[in-house]
């Protein structure tokens, strides 16, 4: 890009997967021209910029050693160890590390040798929380963390048995966070793309902080991820060339990105019929979950605003059952897909707006039922105050197509566990699981009322946001940990996992953006010469790929961005009218001032050096700008 007297700010950011490449070649070419040993080694903390509490140990050894990292806890129960295997040239991710502090680690090797490192690092970023209240043991924890992803003004964070935040990233990484088969996370791109919360794709990430890969999706990335065995991806995702979003599932292929399958839910099932309150014509399912059962070989979705959870079969992409209230849903559908529920039916609960399902090993299914509304009619919709949300546990019989509740969790603790969206249940073994109530709000200390916790004013001191994880094993509550934000979901891990944790080379960036839809119709405006208002605070940020526009502008302004040469005209239509937000599982990207709108514009589809202009109702401004897309 190139600007002469630019009428707006720009800036020219690079990939965070560029950015952590050109820093890896330095420090790793530092290490190769210095003289690094066991008692003076190179030491780099936050190697991948995004991990303050992540460093690496790099020094060289005549023979062949192991090494074991040792990081001292405040306690020595809180102490990580990790033990590499025989090198001469050592590379040792050190992770969990405290903030704010001079930390000691050990690193030992097998012949004997021994040094302690301080290892100084600095405060953690803005918007990592920190625990509020925690209920556990050291015993009961055995060396693992609690992980956290974001869904408000908050970061993914890891805490240990002591409440310590012994990781984070910087970033804002959101939705689903989950170890996969090589010991990485698969988690959410921090590159919002659309509204209200859609991202450019999903990030594989080493513990270190390091983005092994971006994968890229045309139709961007929401709420879910599942690993297969042979290592591609179940990914939800959306065609924002149509009408409705979130009802859309690929696989894509691991290495490269690309799209292998596709699963439209959109032509499933009836859009109208078994809405719940949330329900819109355009986000009419609203899919926030995907789960893989090989026995069966089938696929389960959890579509929110259908109050629904339905399986299909992986192969043909036919239904095969729906767990849900039948209530509204038409008479040969019930009679086909849906349970009758049996046993102890005055305590049986449907769930509503659920989360976060899961096929059991023995065939059974849990969410995280929010229970919003927790009814099919308006007249019986309850207040959150009068309302709870819990883990659930459902034994389905698929021949007799009837359904048991064989165990909850959260129901006794009513409104002060509510959280009418997010969340999420883990099964770690027969009547052991985690319950992730994470979105929950309070005002005056009691449950807000608010359609969604995330719209809180958190400068007002009588609301308050809350995320509360519990793990219960035989119905006594083993964990339970506080924070003041909302998290979308919890997961437990060991901060090290079972290979060298190390993932040195290029970091990639894979798949496609899509080609952004433009407006066929111009409004007709005045060309001008004037600079847009300060006020505005018009700003484009380039990156690799696509650029963002920014600014903001008061509701129901006429607003375009042009891009014209002499040749041909590109033109995209920017909307200062916020759609009603029904389901605003990550409210992270959120403006605190509603009157900014922002649109990111994908470089496919057209070459070219450009001037950019924006209509602002009946003016047309130069804003002495050119882009150049090459070829």
């Amino acid at each position: 890009m190139s600007y002469n007297e630019p009428k707006m700010q720009y800036e020219r950011i690079d990939h965070l997967v560029t950015q952590q490449n050109e820093h890896e070649a330095a420090f790793m070419a530092d290490f190769s021209k210095g003289e690094y040993t066991l008692e003076k080694p190179l030491v780099v903390v936050n190697p991948y910029l995004i991990n303050p509490l992540a460093a690496l140990v790099l020094f060289r050894t005549e023979k062949p050693v192991s090494a074991t990292v040792t990081v001292h806890g405040k306690t020595s129960v809180a102490n990580i160890s990790k033990t590499f295997g025989p090198a001469t040239e050592h590379i040792l991710p050190v992770l969990g590390l405290y903030k704010e502090c001079g930390n000691l680690v050990d690193v030992e090797l097998d012949n004997g040798e021994k040094v302690t490192l301080t290892v100084t690092t600095g405060a953690l970023p803005e918007l990592t929380r920190e625990v509020t209240n925690i209920v556990t043991t050291p015993e009961y924890m055995d060396g693992n963390m609690m992980f956290v992803s974001a869904a408000g003004k908050s970061l993914p964070a890891g805490y240990d048995y002591n409440g310590d935040c012994r990781w984070t990233l910087a970033e804002n990484f959101v939705f689903d966070m989950k170890r996969i088969s090589n010991g990485n996370l698969l988690v959410g791109s921090y590159r919002y793309s659309r509204v209200p919360y859609h991202t450019a794709g999903i990030c594989e990430i080493a513990m270190t902080g390091k983005i092994i890969k971006e994968y890229r999706l045309p139709g961007n990335y929401h709420h879910d991820q599942f690993e297969m065995e042979d290592g591609n991806l179940l990914v939800l995702t959306q065609d924002f060339h149509r009408d409705t979003v979130e009802d859309m599932l690929v696989l894509i292929d691991r290495e490269n990105g690309e799209i292998l399958r596709t699963w439209d839910i959109s032509a499933l099932l009836p859009h109208e019929e078994g809405k719940s309150g949330s329900w819109s014509d355009r986000d009419w399912f609203h899919c926030n979950a995907v789960w893989y059962d090989k026995p069966t070989n089938s696929l389960s979705l959890s579509g929110r605003h259908q109050d629904i959870i339905i399986n299909i079969d992986y192969e043909s992409g036919e239904l095969n059952w729906m767990l849900g209230d039948p209530e509204g849903w038409p008479e040969e559908l019930v009679k086909k897909y849906f349970f009758t529920p049996v046993g102890d039916v005055e305590n049986f609960d449907w769930q509503y707006e659920q989360h976060a399902c899961l096929i059991t090993p023995t065939g059974d299914v849990m969410c995280f039922d929010n229970g919003h509304w927790r009814a099919k009619k308006k007249e019986n919709y309850r207040k959150n105050r009068d309302n709870f949300s819990r883990g659930v546990r459902y034994r389905i019989d698929t021949d007799k197509m009837e359904i048991e509740q064989v165990w909850q969790y959260g129901k006794e603790r009513g409104q002060h566990f509510y959280s009418p969206y997010i969340c999420n249940v883990e099964y770690y073994d027969e009547g052991h699981y985690l319950v992730h109530s994470g979105g929950i709000g309070y005002v005056d200390g009691m449950a807000s009322e608010l359609l969604l916790p995330a719209f809180l004013d958190p400068e007002d001191p009588t609301h308050e946001q809350r995320s509360i994880t519990v793990e219960v094993k035989d119905d006594v509550v083993m964990y339970e940990m506080h924070l003041p934000s909302q998290f979308y979901r919890a997961e437990k891990l060991p901060l090290y996992h079972d290979g060298d944790n190390l993932c040195l080379g290029q970091g990639k960036i894979v798949g496609s953006l899509d080609v952004t839809p433009e407006f066929d119709t111009v409004a007709e405006a005045e060309e001008t010469q004037e600079a847009p208002s300060a006020w505005n605070q018009v700003k484009i940020v380039e990156e690799e790929d696509r650029f963002t526009f920014f600014g903001r502008f008061e509701k129901g302004n006429l607003l375009m961005l042009c891009l014209e040469n002499e040749k041909e005209a590109h033109n995209y239509y920017i909307s200062t009218t916020a759609r009603p937000a029904l389901a605003m599982c990550v409210g992270s990207f959120m403006e605190a001032d509603d009157r900014r709108v922002s649109m990111n514009i994908s470089k496919l589809g057209f070459t070219g050096t450009f001037a950019v202009k924006m209509i602002l109702n009946e003016k047309k401004y130069n804003l002495g700008v050119t882009i150049t897309v090459a070829e």
